[in-house]
């Protein structure tokens, strides 16, 4: 496979760590809130990811965290944090805003058949973990206290930003309105560690530590996380390109002065998915969830099948009419499918399985090209010379990566249960034509009928038609 990796700013061959399993961390959502779908499509891209590693013969191994502590509502630690932000809007405590968004983005996420990843770990279950590394980070040299909270000292990391491609001339202070001068900071783009009651007075989750009672920052949540359950080399971190600056920047900083190594080799991001008058947020404009499409009628996978016709690295910019005419495709799509199950003939045609298989594979070896890969299904589609229960295997065979429910789980064991049957009862009959027992050979003929299956003999052997 070959995918764009944001560290080296160009396509690169994959080559895991250990040719056994692949690490693969992606972050997680902050739960304050319902996902967007601008989220969602991050996390739709990394589902497919993690699928087409399977498809082309990887084991994977996935983890993603659920920030339900440490996220500022800045990206320069300062503001409230998220979640307390959440507890206010809505009357409740942090713990049960935390519960009750964490179950609503894995809802969200099965609506869009979004797969859950093999661990998931909330960011307020590892403190002792964070407490851990920090300490570390101190001894070494890489930390330092300040009025009882503890920062990274990113003059420390000569490579710092080497994710971003930026510097320290682009980031001055007064360049960005999140970034604040912090009296207390060696440098304003050192990042906070642990934050105690100095820094927040009124943060809810607190936890005892040796700088003071207070709680993690955003940033060590995902180093600790991804290295109790992944070890010391990650194959492949995803986020969205938000994530780049500071987020992902940070976590290289910290998790390489931690270890002493190279932690991460590939990096990926999702582009973002903007509305006609710019970025998509929970702040501005009508709010943009996978409930309120379903409220105006549209099936969340329609939404999916808009995603996938776009390549993951490009700015995808969403609208009604451009969702309408994704659901005009995608119900296409399966009423042509549902003609195919609806008139099985023929043998299975391997050569042209593994033909196909090899062409889908392809599109996604180059970086996810799901667009590429979708053509490939429509050519399966369009391909008179394949009988349809090779059409009905590969269908299968790629919705196993596109998600698209092309086929229900139980509609394809129903399929390919009867598939065997009907091929069983034909050989059968042909036996009993060769050894001339004309009555058993109706009695099958018959047989199938009745199950709403019509056989036809001709001189290349025996066909059916399913009549529903």
């Amino acid at each position: 496979m070959r995918f764009y990796n944001t560290l080296t700013k160009k396509v690169e061959e994959f080559v895991p760590h250990n040719e056994d399993e692949v690490k693969m961390y992606t972050c997680g959502p902050t739960v304050y809130h319902y996902a967007h779908i601008g989220n969602l499509r991050t996390y739709i891209f990394e589902d497919i990811l993690e699928k087409s590693l399977e498809y082309i013969g990887y084991n994977v191994k996935r983890v993603m965290n659920i920030t339900d502590v440490g996220h500022m509502t800045s990206d320069s630690d300062t503001g409230e944090d998220k979640m307390l932000k959440g507890a206010a809007r809505e009357n409740k405590t942090v713990w049960e805003i935390a519960d009750y968004y964490t179950n609503a983005f894995f809802n969200d996420a099965e609506q869009l058949n979004i797969r859950k990843p093999l661990i998931i770990e909330k960011a307020s279950d590892l403190i002792e973990d964070y407490i851990k590394m920090i300490e570390k980070l101190l001894d070494d040299g890489y930390a330092y206290i300040s009025n009882n909270n503890v920062y990274f000292d990113i003059s420390k990391n000569e490579d710092y930003y080497k994710l971003s491609g930026k510097n320290s001339d682009d980031l001055l202070i007064g360049a960005r309105d999140d970034v604040e001068e912090d009296e207390f900071k060696k440098n304003p783009y050192d990042f906070g560690l642990w934050f105690t009651v100095s820094k927040f007075e009124n943060q809810a989750m607190q936890w005892d530590s040796p700088w003071g009672r207070g709680y993690p920052g955003w940033h060590i949540e995902c180093s600790g996380i991804a290295i109790k359950h992944l070890g010391e080399h990650l194959d492949i971190h995803c986020g969205g390109v938000d994530n780049i600056f500071p987020h992902h920047t940070n976590e290289i900083a910290q998790s390489e002065a931690f270890l002493g190594h190279k932690w991460c080799k590939y990096w990926l991001h999702g582009e973002h998915l903007n509305e006609e008058t710019g970025k998509m947020s929970k702040s501005k404009g009508e709010f943009l969830t996978v409930s309120l499409l379903e409220e105006k009628g549209y099936n969340p996978l329609a939404y999916r099948y808009f995603c996938l016709q776009s390549h993951y690295r490009n700015q995808l910019v969403f609208s009604y009419p451009s969702l309408d005419t994704a659901v005009s495709g995608y119900k296409r799509l399966l009423s042509r499918v549902n003609q195919i199950k609806n008139n099985l003939s023929g043998d299975i045609d391997f050569d042209q399985v593994s033909k196909y298989q090899e062409s889908f594979k392809d599109g996604l070896k180059n970086d996810l090209n799901t667009s590429t890969s979708l053509t490939i299904l429509y050519d399966v589609l369009k391909d008179e010379a394949l009988n349809n229960n090779t059409k009905l295997y590969l269908i299968a065979d790629f919705d196993s990566v596109l998600s698209l429910d092309l086929l229900k789980e139980k509609e394809i064991e129903l399929s390919l249960e009867l598939l065997s049957y009907i091929e069983n009862t034909i050989n059968m009959r042909n036996e009993a034509k060769i050894n001339k027992n004309y009555e058993l050979a109706d009695k099958l003929r018959d047989e199938l009928k009745e199950k709403g299956i019509i056989i036809e003999d001709g001189r290349e052997g025996t066909t059916y038609e399913i009549v529903r």
